[in-house]
């Protein structure tokens, strides 16, 4: 049985990992609020890139670029978006699973362009190749950011090295809701299923040339969702870490709870023991 010297103990050093834990909770709600407002101002822009550039594929009479027909390679990129530091419950782990649970990414033809330590690390352990590292883009993430990863992974696209090209990241949808999400960037599919604005049978006229209009628009779409989405994981990222903090901060108030019962209860045996010592000696002296 313990004893109260080591409760006491045990007690004291739960009580001081709850104010850690408190103060990372009260840290990362701050954090999380900044960049909720961040992902909130930049999502309708994000969401309407994405909805233009399908709506002016799908208007389009049939166009013959790589951006649309992909190659021959078998190799897939996944631009995997998760964090630099971990405490953030499963906010690491159910990005690497959108990869290793998917029998479509192997790691004889998926390449990994991770933003973020946890990812790069999870996914190198399960023998994935990570072929570029990012991982500081999370940190204080900028559009010249998103820039070099697009055009990255696009250069590969284009010379044939990969033939899809993927990002998973999580969706902030709010404070306790994230999902953890697998998009396909390219090739670019003409029949997606989401249609922001009705067809109204339009066909669509480029000027310049179709193919001269698309090497333009493409990588600023590829960029945009690229950014878009680190801005999203970055937000989501913090409310991950804020319920895992407001949930070990409570654990460590049972533990605490808990311990105080079983000191007092320790310091009430440990009293009636030394009143039994005392009755006794004294019934003995008489």
């Amino acid at each position: 049985m313990a004893t109260m010297r080591d409760i006491k103990r045990r007690k004291e050093s739960v009580a001081s990992t709850g104010q850690i834990t408190k103060a990372m909770k009260l840290v990362a709600t701050v954090k999380m609020q900044k960049a909720k407002q961040r992902a909130e101002n930049s999502k309708p822009y994000f969401n309407q890139m994405y909805g233009t550039v399908k709506s002016i594929l799908a208007k389009s009479e049939s166009i013959s670029h790589p951006y649309l027909t992909g190659n021959d390679s078998g190799k897939k990129a996944v631009i995997v978006i998760t964090s630099n530091r971990g405490l953030a419950g499963g906010y690491n782990a159910n990005v690497i699973k959108l990869i290793t649970k998917n029998e479509a990414f192997t790691p004889d033809n998926t390449i990994v362009y991770a933003v973020g330590k946890k990812g790069a690390a999870g996914l190198a352990k399960d023998g994935y190749e990570i072929k570029q590292d990012y991982s500081e883009a999370v940190n204080a993430p900028l559009f010249h950011d998103a820039a070099v990863i697009g055009k990255s992974v696009m250069d590969a696209y284009l010379n044939g090295e990969v033939g899809e090209i993927y990002i998973a990241y999580t969706v902030f949808k709010n404070t306790v809701t994230h999902i953890p999400t697998m998009m396909k960037l390219l090739p670019i599919d003409e029949d997606g299923e989401e249609q922001h604005e009705p067809d109204d049978g339009a066909i669509m006229n480029f000027e310049p040339e179709a193919e001269e209009a698309l090497e333009m628009i493409i990588p600023k779409y590829i960029n945009s969702l690229v950014f878009g989405a680190i801005i999203e994981a970055m937000a989501s990222e913090n409310g991950a870490r804020m319920q895992a903090m407001d949930s070990a901060t409570s654990n460590a108030e049972d533990m605490i709870a808990g311990l105080e019962l079983k000191y007092n209860r320790a310091r009430q045996s440990a009293i009636t023991q030394e009143l039994t010592e005392i009755i006794a000696g004294s019934a003995t002296v008489e």
